[in-house]
């Protein structure tokens, strides 16, 4: 590898990635920014040549609820706790197309220059809970294959688990089904098992974002492992985390600090891996858009003084295994 590569990958999910944590219970402008966010992101990214992976809920492709049943699996996941269904909410608190569907949107994101449409399971699917099976899974997988080609004629190739909850039995399933890369966690072990979650791991998580208390979060390409029958694992290297109103010392230090992690990827030569949740800009729209067009002047920075190179998920897969 003769340069550094920035990637980026967007965990696109509007309600079906927080459904089970605030019910019904969510401010509508929320969603509403997001919606309009996206395009603004998509031209950040489009202006400064940047590419983008954007793993997205598969429930946000259809148009209403009709096409929503049609393509939905018949096996659903059985958790054994219901509330974590996104069917289960669905049938007891009925779909809004405001924050449940995004066609529109899906289709400005594959016009995009760059931009790579992924996905993040049909319905934001927990492959680490208790009840849920791997058929349920491989269905999950098939309906999401089913209405990207379908409608927009696209098979998708990289895909990002919910909650970051991976199953590693379920990575054969994830190649049949089509998808050649997959996004693993940070090598950190306060980003391991992220299903077991204590105070320990989020306080180590949290610091991580202002001092390095964690492992060096660039990886080389030889890092990364072609095994048989599994996707490659493409590791996410920080979340860039929302910003904090009124606190302008911590988005200070926690943007410095990504900076820092690209620079060093740059000049070492080495992948850093960037992913975020579009809706974590909703909060203050402005501002962190302000971020983002910084992070874009750094990036022409380290592309003008290193050559660092920007490409998605499917670019550093191809890369990888063309090796």
């Amino acid at each position: 590898m003769n340069s550094g590569i920035f990637c980026i990958s967007l965990d696109f999910e509007l309600l079906w990635g927080i459904f089970d944590k605030v019910g019904t219970k969510y401010n509508p402008k929320y969603f509403e920014h997001t919606r309009n966010i996206v395009p603004d992101m998509l031209q950040v990214f489009a202006k400064n040549k940047v590419q983008a992976t954007w793993a997205t809920v598969g429930m946000l492709f259809a148009e209403n609820e009709e096409e929503w049943l049609a393509y939905s699996p018949i096996q659903k996941p059985s958790y054994r706790e219901p509330k974590l269904s996104a069917y289960e909410f669905a049938g007891k608190m009925g779909l809004n197309p405001a924050v449940h569907f995004a066609p529109e949107l899906i289709k400005q994101i594959i016009k995009t220059p760059g931009q790579e449409l992924g996905s993040h399971t049909f319905a934001h699917y927990y492959t680490l809970m208790r009840g849920q099976s791997p058929e349920q899974f491989r269905q999950d997988l098939q309906a999401t294959q089913k209405i990207s080609q379908d409608k927009f004629g696209i098979s998708l190739k990289s895909l990002v688990f919910p909650r970051n909850h991976i199953n590693e039995l379920y990575l054969p399933i994830c190649l049949e089904e089509g998808y050649t890369q997959v996004r693993s966690n940070p090598k950190s072990w306060f980003w391991q098992e992220t299903q077991h979650e204590d105070l320990s791991k989020k306080w180590f998580r949290s610091a991580d974002c202002f001092i390095p208390i964690g492992k060096n979060t660039s990886f080389s390409k030889d890092e990364m492992k072609v095994y048989p029958n599994e996707p490659l694992l493409i590791p996410a290297s920080r979340i860039l985390r929302p910003i904090s109103k009124n606190n302008p010392v911590f988005n200070s230090v926690r943007l410095t600090r990504v900076k820092s992690e690209m620079s060093y990827a740059a000049k070492n030569k080495e992948i850093y891996h960037l992913w975020w949740h579009p809706h974590n800009f909703a909060n203050d729209p402005i501002q962190s858009m302000l971020e983002l067009e910084e992070l874009m002047v750094h990036f022409q920075f380290l592309k003008a003084e290193y050559g660092m190179e920007s490409m998605n998920m499917e670019g550093i897969g191809e890369l990888v295994i063309s090796c």
